[in-house]
């Protein structure tokens, strides 16, 4: 006859069989421990991933205005200056959390510590959530220090007129590349693979987006062509946040940008889901 004891044993197994999750809900403790983690590695180096690209930033603008924004230039009927500055914000955003997100599971599986990740009772969408979340944190981190850099920057003007376009725009882009981000990630073996995506999609992108030129300057095929350019819509919109005006049309740009996030989580999920290139 089996003890109480035994059967103690049995529920205790069924109870905690392998595979059979014990943790219902969300991992509230699990998720803020993998954001702290991210967000502590890459502000351990802030001067490198926050202070760094702010300046590089600021040298854009004066390089531009120096050399195109002479003799009283305007665009879209502000000066050249203020036309290009917070293009140039949300541009330094999307770019940092691209870096912050390709950087996370690729590191994990060039060291051979990926297992970090995907031991920790963390489903695929707190997994997802703690790594994009980070890369939308330092998104946001570099976009303050430069517009606190060009607050104090003479012959520039970056007053916010409309904060709801600021943030709503600057979360789009920074979620937007923090999922291509975490895609790259996923996808790439070495560091070359991720470097290729800088160089041949986000760099591409982000300055014929419309940063340095409205595209109401171009001739028609390529104002097409800007349209269809998910970047165009991030830059055109965080600049209606500043000036007041756009030279896209806001709703369109707000509406479809969310939506192309939705696409992107529901492959970035299904990936991390499958295990592909991680898990074998």
């Amino acid at each position: 006859m089996d003890s109480p004891a035994a059967h103690d044993r049995t529920d205790d197994w069924v109870r905690f069989a392998p595979g059979k999750p014990v943790l219902k809900g969300v991992n509230w403790g699990g998720l803020k421990t993998l954001y702290i983690k991210e967000v502590r590695r890459f502000f351990k180096v802030q001067m490198q991933t926050v202070w760094a690209p702010a300046i590089t930033q600021l040298l854009y603008l004066v390089i531009f205005t120096v050399a195109l924004g002479r003799g009283g230039r305007t665009v879209l009927g502000v000066p050249f200056a203020d036309f290009i500055a917070p293009g140039l914000i949300v541009m330094a955003m999307m770019q940092n959390a691209f870096a912050n997100a390709s950087f996370s599971l690729l590191v994990g599986k060039i060291q051979g510590n990926i297992i970090d990740y995907l031991m920790p009772p963390l489903s695929t969408g707190e997994l997802i959530a703690g790594l994009v979340g980070a890369a939308v944190t330092r998104a946001f981190l570099v976009g303050l220090a430069l517009w606190l850099v060009m607050l104090l920057w003479p012959g520039v003007s970056v007053a916010v007129r409309r904060p709801e376009l600021v943030l709503w725009f600057g979360l789009m882009g920074a979620l937007m590349l923090s999922f291509l981000g975490l895609l790259t990630s996923i996808w790439a073996e070495k560091f070359d693979h991720a470097a290729a995506v800088t160089n041949f999609v986000v760099m591409p992108l982000s300055l014929l987006s419309g940063t340095f030129y409205s595209v109401h300057q171009l001739a028609p095929a390529f104002q097409k062509v800007s349209h269809a350019n998910p970047f165009f819509y991030v830059i055109s919109g965080f600049r209606a946040g500043f000036l007041g005006t756009s030279d896209s049309p806001l709703m369109v740009g707000a509406v479809g940008l969310f939506l192309l996030n939705v696409v992107l989580w529901i492959v970035c999920y299904a990936l991390l889901k499958s295990g592909w290139k991680i898990k074998n």
